[in-house]
């Protein structure tokens, strides 16, 4: 192959790289949101957009996507990695108790939503079958952008989030129904509707059957034997393996490959190697999911746009304020607060990406023509991009709207047994459990992360909130609660990592509480130079232990003997921070002690 082939064969992978390392910062620069970056540059650089140019512009064609087709199907990853890591966050047991909310009100909505959707299309002109297509398809909002800006505003588990989510899970699952109603309503089809139905749900129940079965007894042993490796390479093609395994199961079975990514994902949810799964998942779902964005915008038809503005637009109105009307009405009726159904019906309004499959499909099997398809899928796209501005004004109303006292507990429930973290304790050997059950006695809620495998599933068996992870990986620790935590408790002994973990945290969490164990006096010292909180040198301690235990053999008064202790602990934390100050650092206030 040529050197000129190769360029053209990965002009597009190119852009899309260009677009997320150098166009979506910029934009960030100035008050646009990630979602929409992408989504404006895919539009640009479109063969609708740029690329429209090229017959006056010839040398426009390398900047302008060749093949969006095939950069969609490519893109549909960064769903199903993007429902893998919701599926983390909760658990079947945690799912069952929105289970009113999934099948009776995300029901309701698609039902309600096509049926509405397809009078209206039925009342301007289209046959009852063409009809009930377009209702099929535009009332299924966007998963993909919808879920991302509630995990990247961690508002998953409030209301808004509980009900969105529960809306966009039914309307995956309807996605195969409706998939199958329009290959039976193709002209001259002969296959009966009910009998299609019926099979693929078999087909899909069977593939689901099988996932959770084997995943329950296979997953957590699998892990448990890569972890002890200790090698993150190896961890990384597992987790890669088990998403995309699950997903094409899936997938033959007739279901989404989002679906099955999502399942794998609740599987692994209860166990201790949530949090590490979680953050070495992570980038590669933000970055296939900008593709996802990026690919959405490719597939907006300027040109159609120009030739037909009048109907687009209509469209694009319409289905706004229909779907609004129609979600909010819903959310209210299963008695969702004001605002809540407000913000979620805002959100929830614009369509979502099963639509480009539903109406393709629907053009090559002769339901719909070109010019409506196009039409259709314009206004999808617009909607679309106008998600994060819906969101805004979602958020906007909400604000207005004070919520009234009875809220359904199904929204309330919270995605994770450690919301609020108030405590991180890093290394949970003989230390870090002391550490723990103390908290736990005094009712401060803490995560403790360790890398040991076998000690973690100790305390996993034993009810203990313990999860296996990388603790040098200050990404894995924000998994672990560090934005509500008010402290990090370090009991790990290797001081290199203690020394590597204090920086991080400390530049990314400044006002953070750190309390670290330390070698030494000189290491002690050290950590205070760096910006930890508080440091606990084991030699001083242990001398400190000594002595209390000696006075109060030898007959000393144990009250005089503690406060003596304490005085003396005091007077050696001094002298090591104004060891570090006269070393030229700033230290941090400490907290005050209280003496005994």
């Amino acid at each position: 192959m040529s050197a000129a082939g190769d360029l053209a064969s990965y002009k597009d992978a190119l852009l899309v790289l260009g677009t997320a390392g150098v166009v979506v910062p910029l934009l960030h620069r100035f008050g646009v949101s990630t979602v929409l970056a992408f989504l404006l540059s895919g539009a640009f650089l479109s063969p609708g957009g740029l690329g429209a140019l090229t017959p006056y512009v010839p040398y426009l064609d390398r900047l302008t996507i060749t093949d969006p087709e095939r950069l969609s199907e490519f893109a549909e990853w960064g769903v199903v990695f993007l429902l893998f890591i919701i599926g983390l966050e909760l658990s079947f047991e945690r799912l069952s108790t929105m289970r009113r909310l999934v099948f009776g009100l995300g029901a309701a909505q698609v039902v309600v939503s096509a049926v509405l959707i397809g009078l209206v299309a039925y009342a301007l002109g289209q046959p009852p079958v063409i009809s009930l297509v377009i209702g099929a398809a535009l009332c299924l909002s966007s998963t993909a952008i919808v879920i991302e800006m509630l995990a990247n505003q961690k508002r998953l588990a409030t209301t808004v989030g509980r009900t969105s989510f529960s809306i966009l899970l039914f309307q995956d699952l309807a996605v195969v129904p409706i998939l199958i109603l329009v290959g039976i309503l193709e002209p001259g089809n002969k296959g009966s509707l009910l009998i299609g139905i019926v099979t693929a749900v078999l087909q899909a129940a069977a593939a689901l059957i099988a996932i959770i079965g084997i995943g329950r007894y296979v997953l957590q042993p699998l892990f448990r034997v890569v972890a002890q490796t200790h090698n993150e390479d190896l961890f990384i093609a597992t987790t890669l393996f088990v998403a995309v395994s699950t997903a094409f199961v899936t997938a033959a079975a007739g279901l989404s490959l989002a679906l099955g990514a999502f399942v794998a994902g609740l599987l692994l949810a209860e166990t201790e190697y949530r949090r590490a799964v979680q953050t070495t998942i992570e980038p590669i779902k933000s970055l296939l999911l900008g593709v996802f964005f990026f690919s959405v915008g490719s597939q907006l038809d300027l040109k159609a746009l120009a030739s037909a503005p009048g109907a687009i637009f209509a469209a694009t109105v319409g289905l706004l304020t229909l779907q609004a009307a129609i979600i909010y009405g819903l959310a209210r009726l299963f008695g969702v607060a004001r605002a809540a159904a407000m913000e979620t019906a805002a959100l929830l309004a614009p369509g979502g990406e099963f639509a480009f499959v539903i109406l393709t499909l629907a053009l090559q099997s002769h339901l719909l023509s070109r010019e409506l398809t196009s039409i259709l899928l314009t206004s999808v796209s617009l909607t679309m991009a106008l998600i994060p501005a819906c969101a805004k004004a979602g958020r906007w109303l909400a604000k207005r709207n004070t919520p009234p006292a009875a809220v359904d507990p199904a929204l309330t429930a919270s995605p994770s047994g450690e919301i609020n973290v108030k405590a991180l304790v890093v290394g949970y050997g003989r230390v870090g459990q002391l550490i723990g059950d103390m908290l736990a006695e005094h009712n401060v809620r803490y995560i403790a992360v360790d890398r040991a495998p076998g000690l973690v599933a100790n305390a996993r068996r034993e009810g203990k909130p313990v999860y296996f992870g990388d603790v040098r990986n200050v990404e894995f620790l924000e998994h672990c609660g560090l934005d509500t935590a008010k402290a990090a408790i370090i009991t790990i002994h290797t001081q290199p990592e203690i020394d590597a973990i204090v920086k991080a945290l400390r530049s990314r969490h400044p006002n953070l509480l750190i309390v670290s164990r330390a070698k030494d006096a000189s290491h002690a010292r050290h950590l205070y130079d760096i910006g930890v909180s508080d440091a606990v040198p084991e030699t001083i301690e242990a001398s400190l232990q000594l002595s209390e235990a000696a006075l109060v053999g030898l007959g000393v008064p144990t009250g005089l003997v503690i406060a003596s202790i304490h005085e003396k602990r005091d007077d050696f934390r001094s002298e090591l921070q104004g060891a570090a100050k006269k070393a030229g650092t700033e230290t941090r206030a400490l907290p005050g002690r209280k003496r005994i």
